[in-house]
């Protein structure tokens, strides 16, 4: 898909991290903005600052949880631009900890916003896509952890592997219908954030993991430049979009595993 001034994009989770980055380089490129996250007072002054610089900007708290609230958003930005042409569905939160000691509500937490958000968009956003009959874009952002798997991170791999399979699922209905919308997942390696303060910490078992996470993500690749391999992807029309390369050996032996059903072992410095 080409990437033209005036299109309309919608991206959740926009107030930080991967999302306020693709919200900076969609405005670079002169797109309006329907901009959402359950931070209110961050996602305000992300659009001030974008307004600021010119660009359009529609904002909306809401919970991609809550099939509802995606709804309406979708309501929101057909009123503010008349439709859209790229969904992004960013939205997500941490959770760490033994997948025995994570309760349920933990659990349905993390697994309502990192994969219902993603359900939620696209049961909400397609059939507009679809109905536009003109060329359109989704994103999904997974993870790495929707390609390999770690300890201690049950929810958050979970969630983000079923965000690849549905990407790919959906990639594949679009292609039986000939349809002109795309699907491109996301899967990244540490990208600047402050996601490690969604997680609810479990105590000391996950203390010196916790604090490698926070450290690795905040060092991780700049937001802006990450957007900037996102839309490249866009319009190279790539489903898989992969900015951190140093992780595909560990792919290749996870892959190798399950052909050779050979037992998995954890390696940490493939990661």
């Amino acid at each position: 898909m080409r990437i033209e001034p005036g299109q309309v994009a919608v991206i959740t989770g926009a107030a930080g991290g991967i999302g306020r980055g693709l919200a900076e380089e969609a405005a670079a490129r002169g797109l309006r903005l329907v901009l959402s996250d359950v931070d209110g007072e961050r996602l305000a002054a992300l659009a001030e600052a974008l307004l600021g610089q010119g660009a359009e900007v529609a904002t909306q708290v809401g919970d991609v949880g809550d099939p509802q609230q995606v709804d309406a958003l979708r309501e929101f930005a057909v009123r503010c631009f008349g439709g859209v042409d790229l969904l992004f569905n960013n939205a997500g939160v941490m959770q760490t900890g033994f997948s025995w000691e994570i309760d349920a509500a933990q659990w349905r937490r993390l697994l309502d916003i990192n994969l219902g958000g993603v359900i939620n968009g696209i049961r909400s956003f397609v059939p507009l896509l679809l109905a536009r009959g003109r060329p359109a874009q989704v994103v999904n952002t997974a993870s790495l952890a929707g390609l390999v798997c770690s300890p201690l991170l049950g929810p958050y791999t979970v969630s983000k592997q079923a965000v690849v399979a549905l990407s790919e699922t959906l990639h594949y209905e679009l292609a039986q219908q000939q349809a002109q919308v795309a699907v491109a997942v996301l899967c990244p390696g540490p990208v600047a954030s402050d996601i490690m303060s969604s997680n609810s910490r479990l105590g000391a078992a996950t203390e010196h993991l916790d604090a490698l996470l926070d450290s690795s993500i905040r060092q991780g690749m700049a937001p802006r430049e990450l957007a900037r391999d996102v839309f490249a992807g866009i319009e190279a029309g790539r489903f898989w979009l992969l900015p951190h390369k140093s992780f595909k050996p560990a792919l290749e032996r996870r892959m190798a595993s399950i052909l050779d059903e050979t037992n998995p072992v954890f390696q940490m410095a493939e990661l």
